[in-house]
């Protein structure tokens, strides 16, 4: 789903930071980019207060989470503080979310300029410093106010929801016990066939296993808006083994890529002609001199396929699919998700390259090339 959005008032911006984010921040600091004269939202990002509220390493988790806003071209830059703490009264129990705040401000000030601080809690919502009792008053104002909202109303409309916990968003609940199974054979028939087979007919298994993924990504990129696509998990169980195999994985990667033409097919079946062309696959991915925003028409298929397939994945076999998940998220712009999701790969596979590899790069604070062409 693309949405534009403007912040058109703090209430309007508070009431779409959840949805963004896919739940309700806890115990968080939430940076919000606002680009341009009418303030269109940029990248949202949010931080624990623990992590950012640290007197030696919070300033620069501050900076570092300002420099990917920036890097999106925000032109100022909104803080939302998510806590019960009671901020606005002080005291020794709102020490650590007073720290966080403050090194937030700090370095969005140093930035943008003055900037104002939006406190959310459970019951209701204001302006840290404000002191006009009819614009903020002392428990602030109506939380209800944020559920009602005109954005808000527009995303549930459009089929968004908002998971009560972090956790639960990112979450992917397994298969019933029946279908876990029933991929778990199909699965094991493939890798049966795959073993020990010549280049020839190896080559032949890559490629049908392929063809299980686009034939998947195909029913779920046809599925009625709202409505779960029919895979089937023999079909999901297939495309797990399939993506055991290293070129298949990387042929469903540069699936993700318009205009890639055949090049899926080629890199599935071997050989040494797809050097080139994958370099600048991958390229429009990572490098901001040719790189692409994401096609959410080609992704969130593969996403849902994905997510499907970890879903109905035998024990310690979704790492592939996982590395994947967390490579799409990464694309969007979505750290915390894709963070998870390697938390997920590496803790089934804690050797897995590709995975160790994107890993590496989210530890750096490296966004795709998309936003980094936008800095």
């Amino acid at each position: 789903m693309s949405t534009l959005i403007r912040a058109r008032g703090p209430r309007e911006l508070l009431a779409y930071v959840p949805f963004r984010l896919g739940y309700r921040p806890h115990e968080s600091v939430v940076l919000v980019g606002l680009r341009g004269p009418r303030g269109r939202v940029g990248l949202v990002a949010r931080v624990d207060i623990d992590d950012v509220a640290d007197l030696e390493h919070g300033p620069q988790v501050a900076r570092t989470v300002l420099a990917h806003l920036s890097a999106d071209g925000a032109s100022r830059a909104a803080v939302v503080v998510y806590t019960d703490a009671p901020l606005r009264a002080g005291g020794p129990e709102a020490a650590r979310a007073r720290a966080a705040v403050e090194h937030c401000r700090e370095t969005v000030e140093d930035t943008f300029g003055p900037t104002d601080v939006w406190v959310v809690t459970t019951t209701g919502w204001g302006c840290l410093d404000c002191d006009d009792p009819v614009c903020c008053p002392p428990g602030g104002r109506p939380a209800s106010e944020l559920e009602s909202s005109e954005v808000g109303a527009h995303m549930v409309l459009a089929g968004a929801s908002v998971a009560d916990t972090r956790e639960d968003a990112f979450r992917i609940p397994p298969a019933a016990p029946d279908a876990r199974r029933s991929a778990a054979r199909a699965s094991r028939r493939a890798r049966v066939r795959s073993s020990g087979r010549p280049a020839s007919e190896a080559s032949t298994w890559r490629q049908e296993g392929l063809a299980a993924w686009r034939r998947a990504v195909a029913l779920a990129a046809g599925a009625a808006p709202g409505s779960p696509p029919e895979l089937s998990p023999t079909l999901l169980g297939r495309v797990e083994a399939a993506l055991e195999a290293v070129p298949v994985r990387d042929a469903v990667l540069l699936s993700f890529v318009p205009g890639v033409g055949d090049l899926p097919e080629r890199t599935a079946r071997g050989g040494g002609d797809v050097d080139a062309g994958t370099g600048e696959a991958i390229a429009r991915i990572v490098d901001p001199a040719v790189a692409i925003v994401p096609d959410p028409e080609e992704t969130e298929p593969a996403r849902v396929v994905l997510e499907g397939v970890v879903a109905h994945a035998a024990r310690r076999r979704a790492a592939p699919a996982l590395t994947l998940l967390a490579l799409i998220a990464w694309w969007h712009g979505d750290g915390g998700r894709a963070s998870e999701r390697l938390r997920e790969a590496l803790a089934q596979d804690g050797s897995y390259r590709l995975a160790l590899l994107l890993s590496s790069a989210l530890d750096a604070g490296v966004p795709p090339g998309w936003v980094r062409a936008r800095g």
